[in-house]
């Protein structure tokens, strides 16, 4: 096995590695905040909490305007549901969108190729299917209460095997995993989405394994989601900025 080295890491503009987490109760907050930080971020993400206020309709909005968003509800269900859902995704326009890889094989196989013959069909782009592996918010206590191996690196590698296997296009993964990662899978586009990413001025939460912006772009991270470090401060912009400036110095 050999050494992970930068060639494996996709080259990517700094701004479009950043993904703002618009982890907010109403479609009007999340639309200021886009407004604030302008085109400084490369990548807006909609959970369940907004997707759940604001509907798909805010999400179609939002990407008729010209911002890539990363749809992110991790589809976890029978094959054939997670396959039509991935669906609608894709005809909302989505930039990315994910699903739980631990839901298997079939249900990831049955989604791409759902996937991929919609957009074919229809001539449109087909967004980025990532796979979640193991949540930040998880550690080995979590994965042990879930009779799982509690080897937190060893169940996230056979997850982003499995993905790859799968056709995905990447994983949802911490920045501690991602050296492993770029090890194990050949794919040099393969990417790694990365949550759980803090600065000096944020508190860690409800995130276990965390890392900065920097360490988590020199571990190989592709894209990184942040969300409190940018939305609880006061000036949302010098926020995404000083987080730019941290990656490239």
């Amino acid at each position: 096995m050999t050494e992970p080295t930068k060639s494996k890491i996709p080259e990517t503009k700094t701004k479009d590695r950043i993904i703002v987490a618009l982890d907010v109760e109403t479609a009007r907050q999340a639309s200021e905040i886009i407004d604030e930080i302008g085109g400084e971020a490369g990548a807006f993400k909609i959970g369940l909490q907004l997707f759940t206020s604001a509907g798909a309709s805010f999400v179609r909005e939002t990407v008729e305007r010209g911002i890539r968003i990363f749809l992110d509800l991790k589809f976890h269900d029978i094959p054939n549901t997670v396959a039509k859902a991935s669906v609608e995704a894709a005809r909302l326009g989505v930039w990315m969108f994910n699903l739980h890889a631990s839901g298997g094989s079939e249900m990831m196989r049955t989604a791409v190729g759902s996937v991929t013959e919609f957009c074919d069909k229809e001539n449109l782009q087909k967004p980025l299917i990532i796979g979640v592996t193991v949540l930040t918010s998880s550690n080995a206590d979590t994965l042990t209460e879930l009779g799982l191996n509690p080897d937190v690196n060893r169940q996230v590698l056979n997850l982003a095997k499995l993905t790859a296997n799968c056709g995905l296009d990447g994983v949802v993964a911490s920045a501690h995993e991602t050296p492993l990662i770029r090890q194990a899978i050949e794919n040099k586009g393969f990417s790694i989405v990365t949550p759980g990413i803090r600065t000096g001025f944020a508190t860690n939460d409800d995130q276990k394994r965390v890392m900065t912006a920097r360490e988590a772009v020199s571990n190989g991270s592709s894209y990184l989601v942040i969300g409190r470090p940018i939305l609880q401060a006061k000036d949302k912009l010098k926020a995404v900025k000083s987080i730019l400036a941290e990656i490239e110095n």
